[in-house]
């Protein structure tokens, strides 16, 4: 099934059917040495910075005001035109007064973000009171609910990340691995967070009349800072409370001594907020349009999700907008907008308003012909023997999600490898769009669009995590898919605007 492609610039014969395995890579040389340079690692580390030090960039936070007023002015100085924001309303969410206990004692918990809203998701304040919740406990492991008498209960339950890397081969069509680590056992049963139980956990015991759940974090690091999304399907009314692997034994243990009933304490305040996608213009000799896009919002310091994506963006928009005021230079054909979103992490009512804006209305000129979306420059980092997280010097598994033309998806397999993209692997994102199930990264709205897109991802374990910090960042990867996204685009304004997608469209 895998056939191995010795050195660089290869063609695939049918990239639809095959996985070439690319055993080497070149580094191609840097830009420019000055550190000013866009697509420098220097130059996008220093942006990582700033806005890790703006701490927490939550959607409505000051801080969230903070990054998406920075994005903004960073898009002005690089040249770009229309630099505006385009504001949605979302809901935030925070917990106080929270706590679980079994009879006397206190287990280390930590409340589930987006957990004990009201049934309509709308805003309120929700409270256990004076006295809290407390219950029995139905503790059903690693399984289902199932028939399960949960009425008027607390389930506890293991959570289970679903998607290892292993999971997405079917959909492989070129993997550029020149340390071959990808096909490490370690690495293919590894399982990124964003795909969980969870929902359909809490959608069951709800069903069931639970009262409250207890998720016990057991694939998880020595962690109970596990930021989970906001999941749009389901409004989770009742109280949450995720404890580490250790704390849950320990759980385990008290419940057998104290007639298996537990206490949640939990007071949630939803309100309304305003979230602010960061949008930029670089107008080309038409209105077709290729969007540049990541997210600037985070619930924690977001060094890699999505500081790092949020910097490459901004070094391409530095790129373009310099390369546009050189005198002399002929416009691109097609124009260029450059977005950075918010409302990531509280239900993606950004993403939703501008596809219902721009693809479903009509209500701009800039006609959206391709999405590019980069998101998680980050190492690698596993659950040690010790529940310690350890962060190693390989880069995190990374997807290419695309659906586009044969001779474009040859040209990204080569761009991969010129540019030393490691650890990465070309996914075949048509299928999603034909079922319109979408696919695990930002661009999914659009792709269900159907826009077609080139979406850039990885999923570690840490990225939900306060764990995220400046050191996780894969700096010696920055730079190179900078340069990928910049052949990218650069193939992208060449190919005719209906031409680009694998599934022939209109736009």
């Amino acid at each position: 099934m895998f056939s191995k492609v010795v050195g660089r610039g290869k063609t695939l014969a049918a990239m639809v059917t095959i996985v070439a395995v690319v055993g080497g890579g070149v580094l191609a040389p840097e830009a420019s040495a000055s550190p000013t340079a866009p697509l420098t690692a220097t130059s996008m580390m220093s942006t990582v910075r700033d806005l890790v030090d703006m701490g927490p960039r939550t959607t409505g936070s000051p801080a969230g005001r903070r990054a998406s007023d920075y994005v903004a002015q960073r898009f002005r100085d690089a040249g770009l035109t229309d630099v505006h924001f385009e504001e949605v309303t979302s809901y935030d969410w925070k917990p106080s007064n929270a706590g679980l206990r079994v009879g006397a004692t206190a287990v280390d918990a930590f409340p589930v973000s987006h957990s004990f809203i009201p049934a309509d998701a709308g805003p309120g304040v929700r409270s256990t009171g004076a006295n809290g919740l407390t219950a029995p406990v139905v503790d059903i492991g690693r399984g289902k609910i199932d028939g399960r008498n949960v009425r008027g209960k607390i389930v506890m339950f293991d959570l289970a990340f679903m998607l290892p890397t292993a999971g997405l081969l079917p959909l492989a069509e070129y993997i550029n691995d020149p340390d071959g680590t990808t096909f490490d056992p370690d690495v293919m049963l590894s399982a990124n967070p964003y795909l969980t139980s969870l929902e359909s956990t809490i959608r069951a015991a709800q069903n069931g009349g639970a009262v409250g759940f207890v998720g016990v974090l057991s694939d998880y690091f020595n962690s109970n800072r596990y930021h989970n999304e906001y999941y749009r399907q389901l409004a989770m009314r009742i109280p949450g409370m995720w404890v580490t692997r250790s704390a849950g034994a320990r759980m385990r243990g008290l419940l057998a001594k104290n007639r298996n009933r537990a206490r949640i304490d939990l007071t949630v305040t939803r309100s309304a907020v305003t979230g602010r996608t960061v949008i930029g213009m670089l107008p080309g000799a038409t209105t077709d349009t290729v969007i540049v896009q990541s997210h600037h919002d985070s619930v924690t310091t977001g060094a890699v999700e999505d500081a790092t994506g949020t910097a490459e963006v901004i070094a391409l928009a530095e790129h373009y907008g310099r390369l546009a005021r050189t005198p002399g230079k002929r416009p691109r054909r097609k124009s260029m907008m450059f977005a950075t979103f918010d409302t990531h992490f509280t239900g993606y009512q950004s993403h939703q308003a501008f596809v219902d804006k721009y693809i479903v209305r009509k209500q701009s000129k800039w006609n959206i012909v391709a999405n590019t979306t980069i998101e998680h420059v980050g190492r690698r980092a596993k659950r040690a023997s010790n529940g310690q997280l350890v962060t190693t010097d390989q880069p995190e598994t990374k997807g290419l999600f695309e659906n586009v033309n044969l001779a474009l998806k040859a040209d990204l397999a080569s761009s991969l490898t010129r540019n030393n993209v490691r650890s990465t692997t070309m996914l075949n994102a048509a299928p999603f769009q034909l079922i319109q199930m979408g696919i695990p990264t930002d661009a999914s709205f659009l792709l269900v669009a159907g826009v077609p897109v080139v979406s850039f991802i990885s999923g570690p374990l840490y990225m939900y995590d306060d764990a995220d910090t400046i050191d996780k960042v894969d700096v010696g990867q920055m730079a190179p898919v900078a340069r990928f996204f910049r052949d990218t685009l650069d193939k992208l304004d060449r190919e005719p605007g209906r031409a680009i997608g694998l599934i022939p469209g209109s736009r």
